[in-house]
This record gives C-alpha cells, sequence and structure tokens, in this order.
C-alpha cells in the first residue's frame, strides 16, 4: 500500500456532515413539500388570500422577544451583527416578519391585508426527535381583522388544508381555546398581579399538557421536572394551592364532551373568563356557519401557545393517529400547525393597535407524519419519466432529440449523460424510477425504429417469470415502434403505467 506524501497528509480534509439539529431533504420529500404548497396555495387562493415573501433575515429588535439586551441575542434564534454593528437574525417565523413589513407600509397596504406564505424558518433551539432548527412552515393571516369571524375562518382553513394535503376526517382534532382562559384560571390561583416573567413560565407549563399529561404541567407548576434524558426544566415554583387552582379547570378540559357551558361554570364568573368564553361563542357559531363541527374542532382550556404575542383566541391542529416511537412504543404524533390572535404585535411598531390573527401548519411536520403513518421510512421520488439510452455516442445528436421531441410534447424526459455501458445505463433507470427506457442501437437506426421497455410492468412481469431463458426469449414489456412514433407510443405506456402522459 502507497504511503501518503507529506502534502497529503498535511492536507485538511473536513468531515462531511450535516449540522446537528439540520438535514438534508431528497428529491421524494422535496417533491410532496412542492405538491403540499402547491395545494395549501391553492386552497389560500381560494379564501382569498394572496402571496407574500418576506426576507428570511431581520433586525434583532423586530423579532419582538428576541431583543439584543445582551453581547449576543442567541436564546432561540441565529443571529449575528452585521458590518455596522446592527444584530441581524434568521427569521422565527412568518408572523413577525409580517408585522414588521405591515408597520413599514402601513398606509398602502389595504386592510384587512390577507396574505399567505410560506417557507423556512430557523430556532436556535435544543433538536429532538421530530424537531428539527430548520423546517418548513405554511401560512395564513388577516391583519386589521377584529371580528372573531376572522379566527372561525383561519380554524376552518386549518381543517381543509389538513384533508387537502391527505388527512381524513377523524385523522385530525382542531383545539379551541383562548389567552384569557389561562389568565381567568392564573387569577384564581392569586397570580392576577404576577411578574410578568412568572406569569409567562405558567403559561408555558400550561401549553405542555397535550405531550406532558397533567403530572408532567404538575411538575412544571410546581418545583420543575426532570425529562427521559436527565434535563432538568425548572419549574414556576408555585403552591401546591395555586398548582390545584390551575391543574383543575386543566383536567377537566380533557374529558370526552368537554363543552362551552362546561368552560363558562368553571371559570366564567369573572370579567377575564366571561370575556374568554364570549369570544369562543362567536367563533364557534362562524365555525358552524362555515360547516366544522365538533368533530374537527372542540374547545380546551390547555392550547395558550408559549409565544408572547397572541393576545386572544389561540388554537392548535393536533394528528390523533399513533406511530411506533424510537422505543417501539406506540406514541401520538401531536401538534402540527397552530395559530392565535396577536392584536399588539404591529403596535409595537407604529404605537398603534391593529387587529390580527394567523395560522400556521408545519409542512416538514405533516411530511412526516403522512410516511409514519403510511409505515414508509422516506418518500419516494416520482423518478424521470422516460430515459433516453445512449448506445453510440458518435450519434449524440440523435437522442438528443428524441428527448427534445419528447419534452416539447409534455413528456418528463432524461437523455442518459453518464459515461457506462448499456447494462449500467439500465441500473441507473431503475434508480431513477424510470417508468420507459428509449433504446435504439445501430440496427433500429437502420430501419427507422426504435426499442420501447416499460420498466414498471417488466419488473411486474419478472415476478412472475423464473425462467432466465424464457425471460431472454419472451423480451416481456418490450416493443418496437416507427421512429415517427415515438412520442405517441411513449405517451401510451406512460398513461398505461400510471406516470402520466404529459399534455
Amino acid at each position: 500500500m502507497a504511503q501518503a506524501t507529506d502534502t497529503e497528509a498535511d492536507t485538511f480534509r473536513p468531515k462531511a456532515r450535516v449540522p446537528k439539529g439540520f438535514r438534508d431533504r431528497l428529491a421524494g420529500e422535496v417533491e410532496l413539500e412542492m405538491e403540499m404548497i402547491a395545494t395549501l396555495a391553492a386552497l389560500a387562493a381560494r379564501y382569498g388570500f394572496s402571496p407574500l415573501a418576506t426576507s428570511a433575515l431581520e433586525y434583532a429588535d423586530a423579532l419582538g422577544k428576541f431583543l439584543p439586551d445582551q453581547d449576543r441575542p442567541n436564546e432561540g434564534v441565529y443571529a449575528f451583527a452585521d458590518e455596522d454593528g446592527d444584530w441581524l437574525a434568521l427569521r422565527y417565523d412568518h408572523t413577525a416578519p409580517l408585522a414588521r413589513l405591515v408597520a413599514e407600509r402601513f398606509d398602502a397596504l389595504p386592510r384587512p391585508f390577507r396574505r399567505y406564505a410560506f417557507g423556512s424558518v430557523w430556532r436556535n433551539e435544543k433538536p429532538g426527535p421530530g424537531r428539527f432548527r430548520e423546517f418548513l412552515q405554511f401560512d395564513v393571516d388577516s391583519v386589521g381583522a377584529p371580528s372573531m369571524a376572522a379566527d372561525a375562518e383561519l380554524i376552518a382553513f386549518l381543517a381543509e388544508g389538513l384533508e387537502a394535503v391527505g388527512f381524513a376526517r377523524g385523522d385530525y382534532i382542531l383545539n379551541v381555546s383562548n389567552r384569557f382562559v389561562a389568565q381567568a384560571v392564573m387569577e384564581a390561583a392569586g397570580l392576577d398581579g404576577a411578574d410578568p416573567a412568572l406569569r409567562l413560565r405558567v403559561l408555558r407549563s400550561i401549553d405542555k399538557l397535550d405531550r406532558l399529561g397533567i403530572a408532567g404541567v404538575r411538575e412544571l407548576l410546581g418545583p420543575g421536572r426532570t425529562d427521559e434524558s436527565g434535563d432538568f426544566t425548572k419549574g414556576a415554583g408555585l403552591s401546591a394551592g395555586q398548582v390545584d387552582a390551575i391543574a383543575g379547570p386543566l383536567a377537566a378540559s380533557l374529558a370526552e364532551g368537554y363543552t362551552l357551558a362546561r368552560l363558562r361554570a368553571d371559570i366564567g364568573g369573572g370579567a377575564t373568563g366571561a370575556r374568554a368564553c364570549d369570544e369562543l361563542e362567536q367563533i364557534f357559531a362562524c365555525l358552524d356557519a362555515f360547516g366544522i363541527g365538533p368533530d374537527r374542532a372542540r374547545v380546551t382550556t390547555h392550547v395558550v401557545r408559549g409565544i408572547e404575542y397572541y393576545t386572544g383566541p389561540v388554537f392548535e391542529a393536533e394528528l390523533t393517529g399513533t406511530i411506533l416511537g424510537p422505543d417501539g412504543a406506540p406514541m401520538r404524533i401531536g401538534s402540527v400547525g397552530i395559530g392565535g390572535r396577536y392584536d399588539d404585535l404591529v403596535m409595537r411598531f407604529t404605537g398603534q393597535t391593529v387587529p390580527a390573527t394567523g395560522a400556521s401548519l408545519g409542512i416538514s411536520r405533516l411530511i412526516a407524519a403522512r410516511l409514519a403513518l403510511a409505515g414508509e421510512a422516506e418518500a419516494a421520488a416520482g423518478g424521470t419519466g422516460v430515459l433516453v439510452l445512449v448506445f453510440d455516442r458518435d450519434r449524440l445528436p440523435d437522442y438528443v432529440r428524441m428527448v427534445r421531441e419528447l419534452r416539447e410534447a409534455g413528456l418528463p424526459a432524461e437523455l442518459y449523460l453518464g459515461g457506462a455501458g448499456l447494462k449500467a445505463q439500465m441500473k441507473y433507470a431503475d434508480r431513477r424510477g424510470a417508468a420507459v427506457a428509449v433504446m435504439e442501437g445501430g440496427d433500429e437506426h437502420a430501419r427507422g425504429e426504435v426499442t420501447l421497455k416499460d420498466l414498471r410492468l417488466g419488473a411486474e412481469m419478472a415476478r412472475s417469470i423464473a425462467d432466465n431463458r424464457e425471460w431472454r426469449q419472451a423480451r416481456p414489456a418490450q416493443e418496437t415502434v416507427a421512429r415517427g412514433d415515438l412520442v405517441p407510443a411513449v405517451r401510451a405506456i406512460l398513461e398505461r403505467s400510471g406516470a402520466g402522459g404529459g399534455a
């Protein structure tokens, strides 16, 4: 074995690896993303929302809770200082950039301003199973809409959106609550005048009810909780009586058939609780008019969302199916979408209250859920459609003309551009998921013919033919057609195989 030279030994070769919490997405998943986004965009357009794209980078102070009050404002975001000393951060969601844009163009935009947006967001948080530091979201928002009908419309969009991308009724539920529900509960626990940081910790504890259960929330409301990895999360430090006052209504809302009437009985005695119940009654009346019944949307108490800018109604889309977790035990998929009212977010820039509400679906989580429910490890790529093989490199222009004709006819076609022989080209066609292989050797060229191989039919027939000699003699799923009939013959095979026949 030859020894490395001094120069080779000194050469730095970085390790090929993706950063922790990030991941690459191959063709099958990207195709699913594009399909979901196109489906949701078409639905949003039918609802009267217009597309909007904002910058991936924002000034850190525009993100609200991530003000640069330390040397580096790195809690929750990826931030850096530019050449002028200003802190920039990758967007944490699509809502804060929207609020900045509305404030910046306040007089030019129509109100209500209705938009949908999609793209990556980044969060500098601890990654875990199904939790990444970069992921795709699809958002719809109405800015300048004070009516509770705007919130109901977004809940209806979430329901229709989930069904449009492949989740049937019964596979999901929309949990609807109000930030004032939690406030009323905290008032009952004597926390109405408590420090804002303590109240925020309580809200975040309540928001984890679906994931941790009532016992886990009680721990977070009290001294704290140690998770399965051994990490300790400091609790809110409430007394046992205060924990009981908060946990009681939360536990009640988990019961089957929980109603608005029961919620009003639990918390509606004061002004805060009455306001929450009144707003929820308006929302559910509109949901009924939208055709969204209790099988798709229900009232609950625990959805308060940890993000500080929600000010009223809040809701989440939860998938109710189960999959096998890393330890082989069944686990619920959980939340795949969130939404709520944020009437004070634009006011940070303008000093004026601008009522607004929005909803967001996690595309990355939806794809992972769809694959998990189907029992698939990864999304299968759609394939290349047609692969034109190269028999004779001196006749490359002939093969290029075939590809051009197929593409001009609206058929997906690829010319093999590698350097391998025919056997390797057929293996490549299989790995690319091609439906048809187009072959023209010297004999076919002289006769003015091409040979077409239906690769999907051939693979199916191969499972029923055990004898190699019989296989070679029969040449199953293979036909020879006139060169001038290339396009209609290929289209017929694609239509027969379900790969699509183009225009």
